[in-house]
């Protein structure tokens, strides 16, 4: 299960989409039409990159004011370039995907009546509605809910393709996944401390994280929320780690809140699992397709779990990503938030069916530099992306899918470890954590 800090009660749950923050503030985002640039260049004293608490130099420190504000004009630049130029031809495009996945569902589901049925004793029909069943729900929730959700296609106006209105089909109900990824992940992107997105708080995926006795299981714990990955991503939204942690220390008024936020998330738990294990199932019945039919659609949402939780993994978490510490982002400007945002983020190499079946989540950098950008968008900025961070001498970072989820199963199963300290053995390390566990009769908490 994934876990996360608490909530304030001060802040909006109804997320508007996403443009650059001023870090340290949780707000809505500003009107598509407007940069809201907080650019600055302070001629006078010059801002310090220290290095980070692992020694290993600020990736950024290379650069001087003006570099970095300059980097973000041009991105300013760049962004509103596209922006002028969303037409028709986007519109048509998700327009197209949703028809798309909505014939691709129905089509599927009409299939699986038939699941039953055995030819040579094999179920075509099982496996062939299955499969489309979970390119269906991959399709919805990756190229089509993401993105709608924050609002990459608010600009055609049309009430049903809108960040307000989209319900995805997910078990976290989307106002409070715009919250906890629009107004948090995309904001302090990569913070320790800030961005509950950097291990889900129950990974840890960089070795300036706290190490605990709770990590050594992280490998296990990492394969267990990819295959419950709705489910986690609903705890994570709903913030379930803080309440469970301070509930003590919480107000009736914040509890009451988070009572009824959570009764939101049981309410979309028993529709989901009503529309895929109750009615679909019941309405093969009468063919014999029940049983195959149930289990067409566990198996279809365990293929989405999977596949949504690789491809964001790969996102953040391979190595050469970086991480930021908090008093890092302390006065940030809107160049060194462009700067944290490619830095902090990753590809994936390949085709252009793979891009749409990741919800062009393999062009993250780009993502994360414009998230309301609509995401067909992407693959067409990415060489000028790559270009100007070449130019700064800034790592992106890209790599095929395979190469990139070996680098984060490979970052798990070391952080797993504490980190090598010279003079003292790793063993030893646990050996002294398990001792003060024992007294304590804690693992230490989660990584941080």
């Amino acid at each position: 299960m994934t876990l996360a800090p608490e909530r304030s009660a001060t802040q909006d749950h109804t997320v508007s989409p996403t443009v650059p923050h001023r870090a340290g503030s949780v707000r809505t985002a500003a009107q598509h039409s407007e940069v809201n640039s907080r650019l600055r260049i302070e001629g006078a004293e010059a801002r310090e990159f220290k290095p980070k608490r692992s020694g290993k130099p600020n990736p950024m420190g290379h650069l001087t004011p003006e570099q970095v504000e300059e980097i973000g004009r041009e991105l300013d630049a760049l962004r509103q370039e596209v922006m002028d130029s969303r037409g028709e031809k986007d519109a048509a495009y998700i327009r197209k995907v949703i028809k798309t996945q909505r014939y691709l569902e129905m089509g599927s589901r009409a299939v699986l009546l038939f699941s039953g049925v055995k030819v040579k004793g094999v179920k075509p029909f099982w496996w062939l509605g299955t499969t489309g069943l979970s390119i269906a729900k991959i399709l919805e929730n990756m190229e089509i809910g993401h993105n709608v959700m924050h609002g990459q296609w608010d600009w055609m106006r049309d009430p049903k393709i809108h960040s307000t209105a989209w319900e995805w089909d997910n078990v976290s109900p989307s106002s409070q996944w715009k919250h906890s990824h629009n107004e948090l992940h995309h904001t302090f992107t990569n913070v320790l401390g800030r961005d509950n997105d950097l291990g889900y708080g129950i990974l840890r995926v960089d070795e300036d994280q706290r190490w605990t006795l709770f990590c050594l299981g992280q490998p296990i714990w990492h394969v267990i929320n990819a295959a419950m990955f709705e489910y986690s991503i609903a705890a994570y939204d709903l913030e379930l780690g803080g309440y469970l942690a301070k509930r003590n220390r919480m107000s009736e008024e914040e509890k009451a809140e988070f009572r009824a936020r959570a009764q939101e998330v049981l309410v979309k738990i028993r529709q989901q699992a009503t529309k895929d294990y109750v009615v679909h199932p019941a309405m093969a019945a009468p063919f014999g397709g029940a049983k195959s039919t149930l289990t067409a659609n566990v198996v279809a949402n365990l293929v989405r779990n999977i596949w949504t939780n690789t491809v964001i993994i790969c996102g953040h978490f391979p190595e050469g990503i970086e991480t930021f510490e908090k008093t890092s982002i302390e006065g940030e400007t809107r160049g060194e938030w462009y700067l944290r945002q490619m830095l902090g983020s990753g590809n994936i190499s390949g085709s252009k069916f793979m891009h749409i079946m990741t919800g062009n989540l393999s062009h993250q950098v780009e993502h994360h530099l414009f998230p309301d950008m609509p995401s067909n968008r992407y693959a067409e900025i990415s060489p000028r992306i790559q270009e100007l961070m070449e130019r700064y001498d800034l790592k992106y970072v890209t790599g095929s899918l395979p190469k990139q989820v070996f680098s984060v199963y490979k970052k798990v199963v070391q952080l797993s470890l504490p980190n090598k300290v010279e003079g003292r053995r790793r063993r030893d390390t646990i050996k002294l954590a398990a001792t003060r566990a024992i007294k304590r009769k804690s693992l230490g908490g989660r990584p941080r």
